[in-house]
């Protein structure tokens, strides 16, 4: 009967409870405003690091105003590996003041690149920003995506604090290292 339940368990927790699996990743704001897309990177790149990941932000490797889709050449790819980099996170604003749920859309990482952004960081008139983090592989492969919504907000630099104060909870609750 313990087995049974066991196995029912942790066959509903890998279902429900997606565990993103990485250790060193590429991190790709998407954002239409270049200081928007910096200061998320850096900030994601910096708590990625606080909790034991190594993490890379793509304006690293793009020049300013290169496209994004740009990293998906063979010589970009091989200095990722070179690095030790296994996965790519895309960063985007998923919406604004609603529940959302994680797109269930199977898009290749060249198909997210090419697309543009139609959100900022924050709106004067939203109280609530919800970010998605799309994860995928070496191989362009979509491996999961994550939510972070951060509330209660009034300006771009209380966004801010509320997605520096709440994804490492994030983090420990869905990815895992």
């Amino acid at each position: 009967m313990k087995a049974l339940l066991t196995l029912f368990l942790l066959s509903t927790l890998s279902v429900y409870g997606q565990q993103i699996k990485f250790k060193n990743a590429l991190v790709i704001g998407q954002f239409d405003k270049s200081e928007d897309r910096y200061a998320m990177e850096l900030n994601l790149v910096e708590i990625l690091q606080q909790n034991g990941y190594k993490a890379l932000p793509s304006f690293n490797l793009l020049k300013q105003g290169e496209a994004l889709s740009n990293l998906l050449n063979d010589s970009t790819l091989n200095l990722l590996k070179s690095k030790g980099v296994d996965a790519y996170v895309v960063l985007t604003v998923r919406g604004y003041d609603r529940n959302f749920k994680p797109s269930e859309a199977k898009t290749t990482l060249k198909e997210i690149l090419d697309m543009t952004s139609i959100y900022h960081i924050y709106r004067d008139e939203a109280t609530s920003v919800t970010f998605e983090f799309a994860f995928f592989d070496l191989n362009n492969q979509l491996i999961g995506r994550s939510l972070l919504k951060c509330g209660n907000v009034s300006d771009r630099d209380s966004v801010m604090k509320r997605f520096r104060k709440k994804l490492p909870k994030t983090i420990a609750k869905d990815w895992k290292s």
